[in-house]
């Protein structure tokens, strides 16, 4: 699990990776879930919530970046 400060310390460029990562990742769980082949059913919840937090800090940036402007 990605904690919120680990985050904020990666440019756009890196969590844009890491999100486009996470979420190749969390097509591959669905699959496996849907297959019956998912081994660890908390992973699911893991990435899902990692994708919420990189979006958020993503959107946080956006916004202040249009309040500078």
């Amino acid at each position: 699990m990605t904690a919120a400060a680990d985050v904020r310390t990666k440019t756009a460029d890196e969590l844009g990776d890491q999100l486009a990562q996470l979420r190749k990742e969390q097509f591959n769980l669905r699959f496996q879930r849907a297959s019956g082949q998912l081994e660890n059913t908390a992973r699911v919840r893991q990435v899902r919530r990692d994708i919420a937090r990189i979006k958020t800090i993503l959107a946080e940036r956006a916004q202040a970046a249009r309040a500078a402007s």
